[in-house]
């Protein structure tokens, strides 16, 4: 926490705006918006709500398509499901792990011949590194299918100077416990369609009709974010910038002690663009380093120092399967190479360098000794 969450909180309770929706809501929409560029924003209960809304607003229904990263976690395409649409997934690129736009371009092409072209495509910022948005702005714009770019892990970051998440018919952002600043759970649909986003907040609040009554003509869904969460956010926002340059550090320290280690690629970050280095994720090259990434984690876990795995790729998983799937190329695989090779180790904005030192020899410590009972075995 920043310390001044409890200012908002306060006043909240004290003019009694406990219920959603509020004085915080409604500044803390207008806050984002202005941060990143937008022209307006709505604040809802998660990043996965503003994707489910976007959708919504694009009209996407039961038989149509969607195209999504695969290397993303699962709600960045529950929501297609939710519409009773069919995901498409694309594979990752080496430049900076997101959507392959050769990839993209092959996807397309076969949905042109087959005629059912998709109706969004959902692009998302993998660890605070943006796409390569130039690219896959080209080739939507060619077929005229809108993007949504799940900037759920990228706030704080710019492509080319942009801020992330504002590239896309609707962009949206997650506030969850996990991210780089917290409502502790929450999200935010931005655009620059001011008209589509007046509908978002009809759709989020049950869709209710004017009517003195209640009364609804279409499905709404219960999604705007509380008062009191959203004061939270505000003053969250207020140290955005102190939380990215504080994971720039500890992305930069990381870095500095593993990027010379045989077989260690830290992920990189696209020229032109500034990651927020939500997360420091690496893969590792078993041949090169002589450790897996699993042999890592292990040691990691027995100092009782949590890393992850990256995310595993939508298309490998069981709710998934069978499910239509564009890789890189067809000797490359990109988003399964990250997933059996990848780590993801603590950064968050309060990591104290001495703690970070110890993970960084707790990893060098699992190389030295895989070293010595390999030269042990080779005598």
């Amino acid at each position: 926490m920043s310390g001044h969450e409890q200012k908002y909180i306060n006043e909240a309770f004290e003019t009694n705006w406990i219920a959603p929706l509020g004085p915080n809501v409604d500044a803390f929409e207008k806050e984002i918006a202005e941060y990143v560029g937008a022209n307006d924003a709505v604040a809802v209960s998660s990043g996965t709500a503003a994707i489910h809304l976007a959708l919504s607003l694009l009209d996407v229904n039961k038989g149509d398509i969607v195209f999504c990263s695969s290397l993303t976690f699962v709600a960045s395409a529950n929501p297609i499901i939710y519409q009773g649409a069919d995901p498409v997934f694309i594979d990752s690129e080496p430049d900076t792990w997101n959507m392959s736009p050769q990839a993209l371009e092959r996807a397309f092409h076969d949905a042109t011949n087959e005629g059912r072209l998709p109706k969004a495509v959902i692009v998302v910022n993998l660890y605070g590194q943006c796409a390569k948005m130039d690219e896959i702005l080209s080739i939507c714009n060619h077929y005229r299918v809108p993007i949504i770019e799940d900037a759920a892990e990228s706030l704080g970051s710019t492509y080319k100077g942009r801020a992330s998440g504002t590239f896309g018919k609707f962009g949206i952002f997650s506030f969850n416990g996990n991210k780089i600043i917290t409502t502790s759970g929450g999200g935010m649909l931005i655009s620059n369609d001011i008209e589509a986003l007046k509908k978002a907040r009809f759709l989020a609040t049950q869709a209710r009709d004017p009517a003195p009554h209640y009364q609804h003509s279409i499905i709404g869904f219960n999604y705007r974010l509380s008062n009191i969460l959203a004061g939270i956010g505000r003053a969250q926002l207020e140290v955005l910038h102190d939380r990215v340059e504080a994971r720039r550090v500890v992305f930069k320290r990381y870095h500095q002690e593993l990027a010379h280690l045989p077989g260690f690629h830290l992920m990189p970050e696209l020229e032109d663009t500034r990651s927020n280095r939500w997360l420091t994720a690496l893969i590792i090259n078993e041949a090169d380093s002589g450790v897996s990434a699993g042999d890592v984690l292990k040691a990691l876990a027995n100092e009782n120092i949590e890393a992850r795995p990256v995310w595993k790729p939508l298309h490998m998983q069981p709710i998934f399967q069978g499910t239509r799937y564009y890789q890189h190329s067809n000797s490359e695989n990109i988003s399964e190479h990250l997933f059996n090779s990848g780590i993801c180790l603590p950064s968050g904005s309060n990591l104290e360098e001495e703690d970070q030192l110890k993970i960084i020899n707790c990893i060098k410590d699992v190389i030295n000794n895989n070293s010595k009972e390999r030269d042990v075995i080779h005598i």
